[in-house]
């Protein structure tokens, strides 16, 4: 409503108050109609990117990798390695035996050994697997003098400028010489460090056999070193049943601090994303998305137009920008993800026997998943606009608005307890709790304590006269203290408004009874309804004018009486208004001529009941006591 007086400092004439809600009602409702189709295409257009067997796929692959036993040791796998010993073990054991399957469980052949190795007998592996390390020169930290006569190397930890690109070993095959780095190919972060590609690398073998000798020679000429800081084992694979790549990438990090520290990734892709109708279905909401994107650009960049900087001053507009501005992310993400599997799909799938690096891929369509992830939150997030007409949400929205500056005080003192206490803790746990093992890992530790999940024991056994005077004293005054101040907050600001609400000081139109209004007159028109009539005003309105008679008034008083009251229902309809209350309203002659004759009229009125009043006080100060 505030809109009105804005057209009319732009020069625009202000048309009638109700033509304006009229038209405001019109347009909600044709942009919510137009959001709601918008939003019923996005997400057909995201759920049909997810596919269920996606988790099964990698759940099966994590199994056959990760949770596989070593033989003869039932509790080392590649989660529970600790020691290079163990991470041989690995190499040789579950790895070897997970990557060749040839034969069938009654020791059929399959298919052809030169073709590929089929995984679970399903998944095609494509290519051969990689092996790589990355290392990290000698005297690359200061040893202290007084151990320097006890040690002559030191390896630091892993960085750009301390890796070592020098030949070593057996200085023959490429897995003893440096392979320099991709720019392409993203860096990998890991526990200890962010680790770039290339350095030392082999393949594997399609043969079982060949793969094996090759490892047991690797072990005995010592190509895993004390200056090793990570090996990374990828390989790609694809099942034709569900039309999905898994790209598996299986790292160990090697710590200065000595030990292995293992991770994974397990990406399952479509890649050929259009083969069946419905992904042709998919690519026509894809589609009908950038269209719908560039129509919601259009009304925005017109809004922006016209109001100019009034049009930042709402939060939803922010909302709005942002949300086209994640929309166009998305969009370049998908475009870029697709040229680049168009461009190097066909060249990976002819490599059969080097490694295919299908990484690359499944990194950027990571990154198109989080996107459009993000943009269908914001896009729910964004129904709340259209919602808020509503007399709950008016009031939640109200509720927020005018306790903004409590909590944004209640949020400083809240945050320097906070960080005080999570220093605190890293600096008193943070050597043997690993929830305090970082500054960033004890401040999510502390909001899980708040939420009830915490390692009580741990902080007992790590200090023990500081870690419960820590803890009681946390649950105190963030708990019990500061939570409940915030919702003593939110409480008292709620009660206000509901207050005001009560006496009338709410929103001139909700989305229900627009919705409602506008299906009563379609009804209607169809002559599904019969139109109501305002009986209970007219019947209210004679018997007003019957009681006036009864009560002695003439008729010139009741005429003046009823004249006066449309006068009054005919400028409260075009000009009290609870959003609009502030803002600057012109008025016409005719207008003001009214006004006028209104105020007259009231003048005369109080006249009036001045002088009744005069003579009701003589005639009871004339009354005998």
């Amino acid at each position: 409503m505030a809109e009105a007086s804005r057209w009319h400092r732009g020069g625009i004439p202000q048309p009638n108050l109700h033509l304006i809600k009229e038209v405001e009602i019109r347009t909600t409702l044709q942009e919510l109609l137009l959001f709601f189709i918008f939003l019923i295409d996005l997400c057909i257009l995201t759920f049909g990117m997810v596919n269920p067997h996606m988790y099964y796929l990698n759940k099966v692959m994590s199994s056959l990798f990760l949770d596989t036993s070593v033989p003869g040791d039932e509790r080392t796998n590649f989660k529970s390695i600790r020691t290079i010993t163990d991470f041989w073990k690995f190499m040789e054991g579950p790895l070897l035996e997970g990557l060749y399957w040839d034969s069938w469980y009654n020791d059929n052949k399959l298919y052809n050994l030169k073709n590929s190795s089929r995984i679970y007998y399903e998944n095609i592996l494509l290519g051969v697997p990689r092996v790589r390390q990355l290392k990290v020169r000698n005297n690359t930290c200061k040893i202290y003098s007084s151990f320097q006569s006890l040690m002559n190397e030191c390896y630091a930890k892993y960085t750009s400028e301390n890796e070592d690109m020098s030949d070593f070993g057996l200085k023959q095959d490429t897995e003893w010489k440096y392979s320099t780095p991709s720019i392409s190919i993203p860096w990998h972060w890991g526990f200890v460090g962010v680790y770039r590609n290339g350095g030392y690398s082999f393949t594997l073998s399609k043969s079982k056999s060949e793969t094996q000798s090759k490892l047991v020679n690797l072990r005995l000429n010592s190509w895993i070193t004390r200056g090793t800081r990570v090996i990374f084992i990828d390989l790609s694979l694809y099942n034709a049943n569900v039309n999905l790549f898994c790209i598996i990438r299986l790292v160990a990090e090697f710590p200065a601090t000595g030990g292995i520290l293992t991770s994974w990734q397990f990406y399952s892709v479509k890649l050929l994303r259009y083969v069946s109708y419905y992904d042709y279905f998919i690519a026509s909401c894809e589609i009908t998305f950038c269209v719908f994107l560039i129509i919601f650009t259009i009304q925005e960049a017109k809004k922006i137009k016209n109001f100019k900087s009034e049009y930042f001053k709402s939060i939803w507009n922010w909302l709005e920008l942002l949300f086209l501005v994640i929309c166009f992310v998305a969009i370049f993400f998908n475009s870029y993800y697709n040229i680049q599997i168009f461009l190097l799909l066909g060249q990976l799938l002819k490599t059969t026997k080097n490694y295919s690096d299908f990484y690359f891929l499944a990194y950027w369509h990571s990154y198109y998943n989080n996107t459009i992830a993000i943009t269908i939150f914001f896009a729910w997030i964004k129904i709340f606009k259209f919602i808020s007409f509503n007399k709950t949400m008016s009031q939640l929205s109200s509720t927020l608005s005018r306790c903004i500056k409590d909590i944004v005080g209640f949020a400083i003192m809240f945050f320097i307890i906070f960080f005080a206490y999570a220093q605190l803790g890293f600096l008193v746990f943070g050597s043997q709790v690993d929830d305090f093992s970082t500054f960033q890992n004890s401040i999510f530790a502390q909001f899980r304590i708040v939420l009830g999940d915490f390692n009580f024991a741990g902080i007992q056994q790590a200090n023990h006269i500081l870690g419960p005077i820590y803890f009681i004293t946390f649950i105190f005054f963030v708990f019990f203290v500061l939570l409940n101040m915030f919702l003593a907050i939110i409480n008292n600001t709620y009660s206000e408004v509901k207050a005001d609400y009560s006496i009338g000081r709410r929103p001139d139109f909700e989305l229900g009874k627009m919705i409602k209004k506008s299906y009563n007159n379609i009804l209607e028109q169809l002559k599904l309804k019969k139109p109501q009539q305002d009986e209970n005003t007219n019947m209210q309105s004679g018997d007003l004018t019957e009681q006036a008679r009864r009560g002695g008034f003439d008729k010139n008083e009741i005429r003046s009486a009823e004249q006066m009251k449309k006068w009054k229902e005919r400028l409260e309809k075009k000009y009290y208004s609870s959003e609009i209350q502030d803002d600057y309203q012109p008025v016409s002659q005719q207008e003001f001529r009214d006004l006028f004759l209104y105020a007259v009229e009231l003048e005369k009125e109080l006249l009036y009941i001045h002088l009744k009043l005069n003579r009701v006080m003589t005639k009871v100060s004339a009354l005998p006591y």
